[in-house]
């Protein structure tokens, strides 16, 4: 049997994939969940937790972006779309998921950065996110 921190972690995967997806496609939340369901085994991976962090950080995009672009060292429009994805999901935990250390997101949020971003996005999304949890866990 998969540990439950495998199943989160692949449902973390997924989610970003489907903010990137959603970032760059003209479609729907429900469809891209939809698709994600449907292409993957869902015995692999944790789906309530997926569903949580997906839609959760779609519906708190405005929210997430104004911590986001508060904290990070470029403009909106030079923060590149997967990178976009990753601090999303990241920011969303931090903020909804206290039953989850900060570093261990900030951790999962760095290896999917260095999975699927450039070269040197992990430093960015690093940087973001400790300035982003000293202000929303300062006594973690």
């Amino acid at each position: 049997m998969t540990s439950p921190i495998t199943l989160r972690k692949k449902a973390r995967r997924l989610a970003v994939q489907g903010l990137y997806q959603w970032e760059m496609a003209d479609d729907t939340p429900t469809n891209i969940q939809a698709q994600i369901l449907s292409h993957n085994d869902t015995k692999r991976f944790d789906v309530e937790y997926f569903n949580e962090v997906f839609l959760g950080a779609i519906a708190e995009k405005s929210e997430l972006d104004e911590l986001i672009i508060g904290h990070a060292s470029r403009a909106a429009k030079d923060i590149s779309p997967i990178e976009h994805a990753v601090l999303l999901l990241a920011v969303f935990e931090l903020q909804n998921r206290l039953d989850i250390p900060y570093k261990v997101t900030i951790n999962e949020a760095l290896s999917l950065s260095k999975e699927f971003g450039a070269n040197e996005a992990h430093k960015f999304v690093n940087a973001v996110l400790d300035k982003i949890a000293k202000d929303i866990r300062p006594d973690e």
